[in-house]
């Protein structure tokens, strides 16, 4: 049974996968040297993710309406798994990492992560 429902839900993001390439949002327009500015801001992101969860998939069309430059890390397996785990707290995706000066926040949850980003950087 549990292998039944993770094959659903693999093939079930997989269409959401196919319908977000399909019905793909169009990109904020900025002045290049504004573009220039929200790229140096974005660096600092880091967005921890599985890439047929329908959450992270939602997020990362935010991402891509807000025209920003975002690294995305897988984190079903290997050392982003682990620094997802140990530094954010669990092992939960989506989850947006800030990093500041001194120390890293992590924000879980697509809805708190959009807004968030909306906030910033729409």
């Amino acid at each position: 049974m549990k292998l039944i429902l993770k094959a659903l839900r693999e093939g079930l993001g997989r269409l959401i996968i196919l319908i977000d390439w399909i019905f793909s949002p169009s990109r904020l327009k900025r002045a290049d040297d504004v573009q220039a500015d929200v790229n140096q801001k974005t660096v600092t992101l880091k967005l921890y993710q599985f890439y047929a969860c329908p959450f992270c998939i939602k997020t990362r069309r935010a991402i891509k309406r807000l025209n920003l430059k975002i690294e995305t890390r897988n984190a079903q397996a290997g050392e982003f798994r682990e620094e997802l785990g140990l530094m954010g707290g669990k092992i939960k995706v989506p989850c947006l990492k800030i990093e500041g000066e001194d120390e890293a926040s992590w924000v879980y949850e697509s809805d708190a992560i959009i807004n968030y980003l909306e906030k910033r950087f729409a």
